[in-house]
């Protein structure tokens, strides 16, 4: 891998050093600001629909459209994640959304909203592989499941500021004038991506890094990408059509805007001790993921009931253990993938955006056809497909290693490199 003009030589503020806390930081920030304008339109659909006349589903579509320019162009972003210097990359990744929500607050229908999310949605896929990079490059070994949880993090925070919106702004000021708003919050991020240089060329392998035959990787990979996809798909149907979830389960909407900023809060929390406790025994990661997952799956079904009293609940545990694995999984595939950064990041990434892509339009007509709780019920299935499937991949994993298939120091992964 080629250094860019913006990545630190080797040595120079890079390794394992006591400040790659900031440039983890200034990643998380952009992962938050690059998500925002998905979430931001989910938060803000009921408020969109009445002024644009844009159906339910036309909402869930465009908000798909988002997450699927993220997972389809997943390669292609992949690739130049890889060959362009991270700070770079974060910045034109952080004006890419702020642009996005601030010409979003700006559209007349439908079709200006699906083309402006789609943009968005590209340049969001350069997060997560600069991310992989950054923490195999600076991030201590005994520290690689906090860090991921903090970037993991940025999808909990990115629900943060729609519902504070939601909340306060949207009925004195109307949702063009909160869609501004986060246009300009996504802005901060760029200011701070220079935190984030790394050193040149691939990062050292280090004795925590695991080894294994590249077939059983490839395997791994593909069932935990499933994995993520399933889990994702139920939690962010959810997450997308919180507010309307909550009026249809008899809160008030500004009640439902504040609950789900205090959720984001509670999933950031979640996904920032759980990374600090997983570093203490890595390799169960896979474990805490299921648990997770299976959790998350509990708390939709919760919401499915249709209470003030359930939705309380469910929304809590949907958030925090139903989000809170996303920090964890990218920790646990750097760690399968060493000196292969970008591909741990295109996994998870891949895995999360597919299973988004799916989520809003598909929740949007079920809801419209079979009702909220009926949807709801859907994703939690989803969820629970989704603890099997990490489940599977860990099964996986421990025959390979069982196996005494190891391949030599240094041996070729491109049989991986796909995933």
């Amino acid at each position: 891998m080629s250094r860019g003009k913006g990545d630190a030589p080797r040595g120079e503020a890079g390794g394992a050093s006591t400040g790659h806390w900031p440039g983890i930081a200034a990643v998380a920030l952009t992962a938050t600001a690059t998500v925002m304008p998905g979430f931001t339109v989910g938060a803000l659909a009921p408020s969109i629909q009445a002024e644009l006349g844009i159906s339910r589903s036309g909402i869930g579509l465009a908000m798909s459209a988002f997450y699927a320019a993220t997972a389809l162009g997943s390669p292609l972003t992949k690739r130049l994640a890889a060959r362009l210097p991270v700070p770079v990359a974060l910045a034109f990744a952080s004006l890419v959304a702020s642009a996005v929500l601030l010409t979003a607050s700006r559209v007349t229908g439908f079709a200006a909203l699906a083309a402006v999310l789609v943009l968005g949605g590209l340049s969001s896929g350069l997060v997560q592989p600069a991310a992989g990079r950054l923490i195999a490059a600076r991030a201590p070994a005994h520290r690689r499941s906090l860090a991921a949880g903090l970037v993991g993090a940025a999808l909990g925070a990115a629900t943060l500021v729609p519902g504070l919106l939601v909340a306060l702004v949207v009925e004195p000021y109307g949702w063009r004038t909160a869609m501004l708003i986060a246009g300009g919050v996504a802005l901060v991020p760029a200011a701070l991506a220079p935190l984030a240089r790394v050193p040149g060329g691939p990062p050292p392998k280090r004795a925590s890094d695991e080894s294994h035959d590249p077939r059983t990787v490839r395997r791994v990979l593909v069932l935990w990408a499933l994995a993520a996809a399933l889990s994702a798909a139920g939690n962010n149907a959810v997450a997308s059509y919180f507010v309307q979830l909550g009026a249809d389960s008899g809160l008030a909407v500004t009640v439902a805007g504040n609950l789900l900023s205090m959720s984001a809060l509670i999933a950031i929390a979640v996904r920032i001790g759980a990374g600090a406790l997983t570093d203490r025994a890595p390799q169960r990661n896979p474990a805490v993921i299921a648990a997770m997952m299976l959790t998350g799956g509990v708390g939709l079904a919760l919401i499915a009931v249709g209470s003030p009293t359930a939705f309380v609940i469910g929304a809590v545990l949907a958030f925090s253990a139903g989000w809170g694995w996303t920090g964890l999984l990218l920790a646990t595939t750097l760690r399968l993938v060493p000196g292969r950064a970008e591909n741990a990041g295109h996994t998870v990434q891949v895995g999360i955006y597919a299973g988004a892509t799916v989520a809003p339009f598909a929740f949007g007509a079920l809801s419209s056809t079979f009702g909220f709780a009926s949807a709801a019920l859907v994703a939690a299935v989803a969820a629970v497909g989704g603890a099997a499937a990490t489940v599977a991949g860990a099964v996986v994993l421990r025959r390979g290693s069982e196996g005494g298939v190891r391949p030599r120091a240094g041996a070729d992964l491109s049989t991986a490199r796909g995933q």
